[in-house]
């Protein structure tokens, strides 16, 4: 999943409600009982979002909003493992082919109608629709009927849904807790299908918590889902208001003055401080930062340039001098915490590295750009025409684009720098419209496959442009085998051949940042990066 951090664009703070609210134990006249304030907690995940439909989502950010205002069958719990939500049990046929889910009974929507199976074969359909246009769309290619544009997805009776695989599938349930796999309602979707995200009294969702409010650029208000099915065990706030802030140094400020209790973005030059502190938070996440090359867009066209520029970045500069977190330099696409055949090796320790990432290898490594580049017609550079790096806004982002447009330039490519807020650099970005893109990529569940279908040809997260028939088929041969030893060898395979062709410019693997007040509790954080706060209590 796209990953946002460190994001940057002016947004003035006005006037926002305290985190938390206290009760006002002053009697008013004739000694009436006093009312209780509804507890409300103020946090920062991201900026204003591209959009909160659960189908068409890829941000990270906006996917810890959307957790809270719909579920899957299944959710994650602390440790990220799936566990029932919608749905109350299972089973699985022997062959490992066909899921039946068992609904619990009862279950509603946000407006108290009835939510039932037909509602999962409705939007998981919707969700592979050419018409729908989502980029997640490729990730129901496990279950039949993908190819021929219908699932073979029923609903026996309202509370019961079949689910026929095309090969076994061990991250399944996984899936099914991803927002792609959140069930819509077909006749608010389909009334108001450009716009019934943007209204409270259409966006109806089944989660703990459901919308109350949205001010554009400016915050996203939830408030607790009565009808939610297990609406008793959610102990966090009232209510929970998601600053929609992209300045990373207005973040700090509204953090230390308590105006908001949770921080997903710190300026780089604060982290150094900040470290050491109860308040910082460092966990590992299973991700990638990398840049994006168009395949489509000459020099770039040519895989001796695009390695070139591969190996002329200082990782290691880097991650000591700009992450400063312990961010680990990439030698490789698929990031490291990920299990190979042998669950006791990594995916990533079997396939090594495609390159030397390490401080030490950067001049060699520079050594053979200045070849290649000569190899391919250009020495030092010559003859090719200045090249514009994109980047979304934030400090962190920023700093990384200088580094790489001094790092370019030891090999005679001179880059532009270019950045674009949020939601226009993510559209400039997926139509192609670049040359080189600032990128980061999270895990959707625990399995490198997530990492290597988003290349296939056309895919809706396949911002390089770039299409390969060996590849496609690869992909295909992976998501129809229900052998693990040939899957996991299969995606080194797949990995080989992005390397083959130096598709992509890993730069490190990710590790996650934010700041936390110590009034919190019973906050978590998933390795996918979901930040779940419907659990969060704040302390006085």
């Amino acid at each position: 999943m796209r990953k946002n951090l460190f994001l940057v664009s002016i947004v003035l703070i006005t006037s926002i409600l305290l985190s938390s609210c206290r009760t006002d134990n002053r009697q008013g006249q004739g000694g009436a009982t006093p009312t209780p304030k509804p507890v409300e907690l103020a946090v920062h995940v991201g900026s204003e979002p591209d959009t909160i439909d659960p189908t068409l989502n890829s941000a990270s950010d906006v996917a810890t909003m959307l957790i809270h205002m719909f579920e899957g069958l299944t959710t994650l719990d602390k440790n990220g493992t799936p566990v029932y939500a919608q749905a109350e049990s299972h089973t699985v046929s022997d062959d490992g082919l066909t899921y039946t889910f068992k609904l619990r009974e009862g279950l509603k929507w946000s407006d108290g109608k009835p939510l039932t199976a037909h509602d999962f074969v409705y939007s998981w359909n919707r969700a592979i629709s050419p018409e729908t246009g989502a980029d997640y769309a490729y990730m129901f290619e496990c279950i039949e009927g993908y190819n021929e544009g219908k699932l073979n997805v029923t609903a026996p009776d309202d509370r019961t849904l079949v689910v026929k695989l095309v090969a076994v599938t061990p991250y399944f349930l996984e899936l099914c807790a991803f927002p792609a796999f959140f069930p819509v309602r077909q006749d608010i979707v389909e009334a108001n299908p450009d716009t019934w995200t943007l209204k409270p009294e259409t966006y109806i969702g089944n989660g703990p918590y459901m919308l109350e409010e949205w001010v554009h650029d400016s915050y996203i208000l939830l408030k607790k889902n009565p009808n939610y099915w297990n609406a008793s065990s959610i102990t966090g706030p009232d209510k929970i208001r998601f600053m929609l802030m992209s300045d990373d140094n207005a973040i700090m400020a509204a953090f230390k003055n308590g105006e908001i209790l949770f921080a997903d973005s710190i300026p780089t030059d604060e982290i150094d401080a900040w470290k050491g502190r109860p308040e910082f938070n460092l966990q590992a996440q299973l991700g990638t930062y990398y840049i994006s090359f168009n395949v489509t867009k000459p020099p770039l066209n040519n895989p001796m340039v695009r390695k070139a520029l591969v190996l002329a970045v200082d990782r290691e500069y880097i991650v000591k001098n700009i992450g400063k977190a312990g961010q680990q330099p990439a030698g490789a696409f698929v990031p490291t915490g990920l299990f190979d055949v042998d669950p006791t090796k990594e995916f990533r320790e079997v396939g090594g590295n495609y390159y030397d990432p390490s401080g030490e290898a950067y001049e060699a490594n520079l050594r053979e750009a200045k070849k290649l580049l000569a190899d391919a017609g250009y020495p030092n550079g010559e003859g090719i025409p200045t090249i514009e790096y994109i980047y979304n806004e934030g400090t962190g982002h920023q700093l990384i684009a200088e580094a790489l447009q001094s790092m370019w330039k030891e090999i005679g490519i001179n880059v532009t720098l270019t950045s674009q807020e949020w939601n226009t650099f993510l559209n400039t970005r997926k139509n192609g419209e670049y040359y080189m893109a600032r990128n980061g990529w999270t895990a959707d569940y625990n399995d490198p496959i997530c990492f290597l279908d988003m290349w296939i040809t056309g895919g809706g997260n396949n911002d390089a442009q770039w299409s390969n028939a060996e590849y496609d088929e690869l992909i295909r041969r992976i998501k129809s085998s229900s052998d693990r030893k040939e899957r996991i060898e299969l995606m080194h395979k797949a990995e080989d051949i992005l390397f083959d062709e130096w598709v992509v410019c890993p730069i490190y693997y990710y590790v996650d940042i934010y700041l936390k007040s110590e009034k919190l509790d019973g906050f978590y954080s998933s390795p996918l990066g979901y930040k779940y706060f419907m659990y969060t209590t704040i302390k006085e």
